[in-house]
């Protein structure tokens, strides 16, 4: 009886957990952003620790003191002209896109094209709250819970920095003590990969993000500074991200001609060709190569299923994945096929 009362207790105990996971799924992918966030603290800090011979916590508060200073002094500075250009860039895309249906109901394969084309209100959905208290309601309550996001991912992010061997340790003790050494070895080299993959992430979007406003600026393309920003958080989206934000720079170049629009393209794929064929395979030297195939799917995928955020987090996601196959099932398939045995294996 104590034996089945058990077996029930289990089953009912993974239905609560696969239930609470359902439900909760957005939490859990913030908790994800949150440990990204905590490993690019914790790679920064290790830098400083190098360089500067400062104990582990000091460097972790030289590095939070930092980013709060350069946050503050982009507010100061750039943060006015982004909000503006961006608030112009929500106005000036739909726009765009109704100048671009009206250009295509001027020809048969337009027609057929333009009903396909979506509404600028669908596009610029800001604008409803002025019209209707209903979505007024519903974009405030939006953006309570983006806010609420994005203070769990800061929250999460600074905790797991500054403590990070005591959630380790948690996690370590769900492991039984004979598989713990193996297990802590796979998160050393999960945390190492993903780490080194967000300092190069960083990297490139700020490259890109860099080039391409300075580029638009060059061509004289209007609201470069917005344009250059969402290029670059776009490009933590790979192949995807960059597509998503060539559209509105496309559309904004049109009203100038077509010849600016080919630039406006030149532009986008010698930056992104600089990012493909340089700064990503150095990226990839220290981290996982995915293969683009498995990405892209990866992307559809989770968007599909988890919404905005899982398209966000797709490509960490799928690293992680992909270092945790190779490491528990792969390099271990290959050990036992040799006859060797790593540390936490059973005898």
């Amino acid at each position: 009886m104590a034996r089945v009362l058990m077996v029930v207790g289990v089953v009912a105990g993974a239905a609560v957990a696969l239930y609470l996971a359902v439900v909760g799924v957005d939490v859990l992918l913030l908790a994800f952003a949150g440990v990204l966030l905590a490993l690019l603290l914790r790679g920064a800090a290790g830098w400083v620790t190098r360089v500067a011979r400062l104990s582990a916590g000091a460097a972790l508060g030289v590095v939070v003191v930092t980013l709060l200073a350069l946050v503050a002094m982009a507010g100061w500075w750039i943060a006015p002209a982004i909000v503006e250009q961006t608030a112009q860039l929500l106005q000036r895309v739909p726009e765009a896109v109704a100048d671009l249906r009206t250009m295509l109901e001027r020809t048969a394969w337009g027609r057929a094209i333009a009903p396909y084309l979506p509404s600028p209100e669908a596009l610029n959905p800001l604008q409803r709250p002025l019209r209707a208290g209903s979505t007024l309601l519903a974009t405030l309550g939006w953006l309570a819970g983006g806010a609420a996001g994005v203070a769990l991912v800061l929250f999460l992010g600074l905790y797991l920095a500054a403590s990070p061997e005591v959630y380790r340790r948690g996690v370590l003790a769900l492991v039984p003590a004979s598989r713990r050494p193996r297990a802590d070895a796979v998160l050393g080299v999960l945390g190492r990969t993903l780490q080194r993959w967000l300092v190069g992430k960083v990297v490139s979007m700020t490259l890109i993000g860099t080039l391409t406003g300075a580029g638009l600026a060059v061509l004289g393309i209007p609201l470069a500074l917005a344009l250059g920003v969402v290029a670059g958080l776009l490009n933590f989206i790979p192949y995807l991200g960059p597509l998503m934000s060539f559209m509105p720079a496309a559309l904004l170049s049109l009203s100038q001609g077509a010849q600016t629009l080919l630039w406006v393209l030149g532009l986008y794929v010698l930056v992104q060709g600089l990012e493909s064929y340089v700064v990503t395979p150095l990226i990839q030297q220290q981290a996982v190569a995915l293969p683009p195939a498995l990405l892209i799917t990866a992307q559809v995928l989770l968007g599909v299923a988890l919404g905005w955020l899982g398209l966000l987090l797709a490509t960490p996601i799928t690293a992680a994945i992909v270092v945790l196959v190779r490491e528990l099932y792969v390099a271990d398939a290959q050990d036992a096929t040799a006859g060797r045995r790593r540390p936490g294996h059973a005898a």
